[in-house]
């Protein structure tokens, strides 16, 4: 978190809560970035268009975040779905990143 924001256990009015909440929602989106970003690097580097999509890869990634989420007692299920849409769009991503790399 920025300096200047304070930590939820610290706050004591909504607006230092949604002040924290639209902070999280900036990093959040600035790691799905390069997130991203590894997804453009893995359609450079792979050969074959086939590769893109890992369902073992995939199951492994749900799977961490599953067990993760659990030890930081957050709502696993849904965490998990959640990745599962954000692997899907992500191998999505990639695919539509691979045919524009070869596009030529």
């Amino acid at each position: 978190m920025t300096e200047s924001l304070i930590f939820p256990e610290d706050c004591r009015t909504m607006p230092e809560v949604r002040a924290g909440v639209d902070a999280t929602d900036r990093e959040l989106i600035a790691l799905l970035d390069r997130r991203f970003a590894f997804m453009r690097a893995a359609a450079r580097i792979k050969d074959d268009r086939g590769a893109v999509r890992d369902e073992t890869r995939k199951a492994e990634v749900i799977e961490n975040i599953r067990k993760d989420a659990l030890d930081r007692n957050l709502p696993a299920e849904k965490l998990a779905q959640i990745w599962d849409l954000l692997v899907e769009s992500s191998i999505d991503y990639e695919l539509e990143e691979w045919d524009r790399l070869r596009a030529d």
